[in-house]
C-alpha cells in the first residue's frame, strides 16, 4: 500500500526554488549520452523543476510532476517542460514511453517499491532510471566548515526525518532493481554570499521541524556563528552528487 504523500516544502515553495543550488550541466549531458534517444524525458518529483530544466534542452518533451501543487506553482516554465502534480507511483505517462527517468534528491520521498513499478512500465525497452542525491554541503574553509557541519548533525540533527538516513548514505543501501551502470563522479558547486547560504539551510527539512517543534529559527545561531568568520563576501561552497543509473528490467509487481 502507498503511504500518505508528506509534503516536507510546500510551506516554504518559492525559498525552496530560490536557495536550492543547480545542478550541472556536465550532468545532464551525461546522462542525455546515456539514452540512444531524445524524445521524451520523466522527471518525477521535480520540485521546483531544477533537473527538469536541465533536460529541457536535451531532450524534445519533459514531463516534470510533483506530488505537491505548491512546489509546482512555483516551478520555472520553459516551453519544453510540462508540468504535472501527480504522485511518483501514476506518472499518467503512455507505457514504454520514457527515454529517460530522472529523479533529483527525492528518491528517499518515495515510496520505492510502486514508484520502480511504474518506472519498469513507462520506460522504453532501452530506456534510462536516473536517480541522484547529496548530503551536507561543505565550505572552503576549514573553521567555516566545522561550524556547519555542527550544525547539521548535532543542532538540527534530530529533527531529519528518517528518510534522510539513506540520503547520507548516498542512496547505497536502497534497492535499485535496474540493470545497473556505472556512473562518474559529479558535484554541485557554487559561490554563494553567506546570506545565501542561509537561505538554503533555511529550506532544509530538518530547520522546518526544528523550528515546528521549538518556536524558534535554529539557522539564526548559524548565522551569528558564521558571521565573524566569514571574510570575503562569497564563498565557495560544494555538495558531491551521488548517481546511479540502470537500464529497465523485468516489471517489479
Amino acid at each position: 500500500m502507498t503511504e500518505a504523500f508528506a509534503d516536507h516544502f510546500a510551506d516554504i515553495a518559492s525559498e525552496y526554488a530560490t536557495f536550492r543550488p543547480g545542478y550541472p550541466a556536465a550532468l545532464f549531458a551525461y546522462l542525455a549520452s546515456t539514452s540512444a534517444r531524445h524524445d521524451l524525458a520523466w522527471d518525477c518529483a521535480t520540485g521546483n523543476g531544477q533537473a527538469a530544466l536541465g533536460l529541457a534542452p536535451l531532450f524534445r518533451r519533459v514531463v516534470a510532476t510533483d506530488a505537491s501543487a505548491a512546489q509546482i506553482t512555483a516551478a520555472r516554465s520553459h516551453p519544453r517542460v510540462a508540468y504535472r502534480v501527480a504522485p511518483a507511483h501514476a506518472s499518467g505517462l503512455d507505457a514504454a514511453s520514457v527515454d529517460l527517468l530522472t529523479v533529483a534528491q527525492a528518491l528517499h520521498w518515495l515510496d520505492r517499491d510502486t514508484f520502480y513499478v511504474e518506472a519498469a512500465r513507462v520506460l522504453t525497452p532501452a530506456g534510462v532510471l536516473a536517480v541522484w542525491t547529496y548530503g551536507a554541503p561543505h565550505l572552503d574553509d576549514a573553521q567555516l566548515d566545522r561550524v556547519l557541519t555542527r550544525h547539521y548533525t548535532v543542532v538540527v540533527g534530530p529533527c531529519w526525518p528518517p528518510e534522510r538516513r539513506v540520503v547520507d548514505d548516498g542512496y547505497r543501501s536502497i534497492s535499485f532493481p535496474f540493470a545497473e551502470l556505472t556512473a562518474p563522479p559529479f558535484e554541485m558547486a557554487v559561490s554563494w554570499p553567506l546570506a545565501a547560504l542561509l537561505g538554503y539551510v533555511r529550506t532544509w527539512s530538518a530547520s522546518g521541524r526544528y523550528r515546528a517543534e521549538h518556536g524558534t529559527d535554529p539557522t539564526d545561531a548559524l548565522a551569528a556563528a558564521l558571521a565573524p568568520l566569514w571574510g570575503p563576501a562569497e564563498r565557495r561552497i560544494c555538495w558531491p552528487l551521488t548517481l546511479r543509473l540502470g537500464r529497465r528490467c523485468q516489471a517489479t509487481g
